[in-house]
């Protein structure tokens, strides 16, 4: 018998709405509870009004074991697509929890991929809200096999177009490494979580006692893992964050940086940049206060914002040109540079490499942080990643110097001697091995032993070894130091130098790929 078109419409209209119910309403209606949204409401939210056109809507599961023949839901978990965000394309899935737990099946993974390859085809970011139970059992190894699918596509895909991973429920086990393997994560603080093994399995093997919370939750992962690099208050939050972001880095690897008008740009005074950093070198400050004074609107927005405080990173716009933000932390350590602060840096310098966004550089470090527990746990390795990552990189790299840049860690900050394009120093920097006591404690140690005032003699050295090398003139003769400069004129430096650098011509020895240092 044949259906007339509003029949025909009519069926379509109500397939569409048994899909647009989710697991049905008792069980959206317990997803909801505090603050959270539903899969379609995410991308809603995500993505500029109107926006989404969503892919795959009626694929349903092909699972015969257990009874899964009788128990089918369009859709099958995930809500794929692709939509705008500031009107640039973005392809977009969305796990819903309130389908078979969010499990990822074989069509999951094939509804999951299938978007991916769009995305990587057409140049677009990639952005996945997960929300998911884990694997589906009943499927064994074809849902291991979807997730491993998913893997090689991040793999592969990375440093092609921006690929950014929403934790938004429960991510456990295989599910965990498609989002590590992307280059941005983002959780909610109470709601979401992350972890290869649950707190059962801890309990069982190593006899700890540990809630999901502390053990993968957003605050754990965003302070002493680092596998999180932001957290949100509640699932809206979280969703603009992301659109932020959105706003600084290009939609591949071909495209340049969004940039910004600078017709009504409000900038802060330079003079105050000054008495920012205290005389005594010895004092500590904020990295930040300076950061905002110089670019655009005063505003910095930072990345991996809790973890590694030692050293800052993260976006900022100058003369409407987006910019990828290193500066050492002197309220942190001093500013030295430890495990944590070498990968975090280094992760973020490759990030904006692969992006085409420039590099400024703000030094002001001591040295890397002493200790057996560093040394043990692999500094060595670890900072060997930051050099790798800053002398890899071939986009404008502009670096200034503040204050301290003591040894081995003035030359992985970004110096000339690893490819930085443009060095720049305030006149109060200090460019050598060591401070001068560290330094005349070594070389006059014989002589300090045998005077009969050791005090005197040894402020009288002090103060010669600081004439002659704590100061940035030394590098400036030898062409270390492009420019000394006064704090006052950084904001116009780093603006001269990006116009001067932006069709800067850097090609890698034609190769496979290095050998990072993992």
């Amino acid at each position: 018998m044949e259906m007339s078109y509003t029949d025909q419409i009519k069926r379509l209209d109500e397939k569409n709405q048994k899909a647009l119910e989710g697991g049905g309403s008792e069980r959206v209606a317990k997803h909801k509870k505090g603050e959270r949204y539903t899969a379609r409401e995410r991308v809603n939210i995500l993505l500029d009004p109107a926006s989404f056109v969503e892919l795959d809507r009626f694929v349903t599961h092909r699972c015969t074991n257990f009874g899964m023949e009788k128990n089918k839901q369009a859709g099958d978990g995930v809500i794929t697509g692709y939509g705008r965000i500031n009107g640039r394309l973005v392809y977009v899935f969305s796990q819903d929890f309130t389908v078979y737990g969010g499990s990822m099946s074989r069509t999951t993974a094939n509804k999951i991929c299938k978007i991916m390859d769009l995305a990587a085809e057409n140049g677009a970011p990639i952005i996945g809200i997960c929300d998911s139970g884990g694997a589906r059992i009943q499927e064994g190894v074809e849902a291991l096999g979807g997730y491993g699918d998913i893997f090689f596509r991040n793999t592969r895909y990375s440093g092609l177009v921006p690929q950014i991973s929403a934790i938004m429920g429960p991510s456990a086990g295989g599910a965990v490494y498609s989002p590590s393997l992307t280059d941005f994560t983002f959780m909610v603080k109470d709601t979401s979580y992350m972890f290869v093994t649950g707190p059962d399995v801890i309990k069982t093997v190593t006899h700890e006692e540990v809630t999901k919370e502390e053990l993968g939750g957003a605050e754990t992962h965003n302070r002493k893992s680092g596998v999180a690099h932001f957290a949100a208050q509640d699932d809206k939050q979280l969703l603009l964050l992301i659109r932020e972001l959105l706003t600084f880095i290009p939609n591949n690897n071909l495209d340049d940086p969004p940039k910004f008008s600078t017709e009504h740009l409000i900038t802060s005074s330079q003079k105050k940049l000054e008495s920012i950093i205290p005389t005594n070198s010895k004092k500590p400050y904020d990295i930040k206060e300076l950061i905002k004074r110089v670019v655009d609107e005063n505003y910095f927005f930072e990345v991996h914002q809790h973890f590694a405080e030692n050293i800052v990173v993260g976006f900022a716009r100058l003369n409407g040109n987006s910019v990828g933000i290193v500066a050492n932390q002197p309220q942190h350590l001093a500013g030295c540079l430890n495990i944590d602060a070498s990968r975090k840096a280094a992760r973020f310098i490759r990030f904006c490499d692969s992006f085409n966004i420039p590099i400024v550089s703000f030094v002001d470090v001591p040295g890397f942080l002493p200790g057996t527990d560093q040394e043990w746990q692999g500094i060595i390795t670890h900072g060997a990643k930051l050099v790798y990552a800053y002398a890899e990189a071939t986009v404008p790299k502009i670096t200034v110097i503040t204050r301290k840049a003591y040894g081995g860690a003035y030359i992985v900050m970004a110096s000339k001697h690893i490819g930085a394009d443009i060095n720049l120093a305030y006149p109060g920097a200090e460019i050598a091995v060591m401070g001068a006591e560290g330094a005349v404690n070594i070389i006059f140690r014989r002589d300090l032993m045998a005077a009969e005032d050791s005090a005197a003699l040894k402020e009288e050295i002090m103060n010669n070894y600081e004439e002659k090398f704590n100061n940035p003139y030394v590098a400036a003769e030898l062409g270390y130091i492009d420019e000394v400069i006064e704090p006052a004129d950084t904001r116009k430096r780093l603006i001269d130098s990006i116009e001067m650098l932006k069709n800067k011509r850097s090609k890698l020895p034609d190769k496979k790929h290095g050998n990072c240092p993992l």
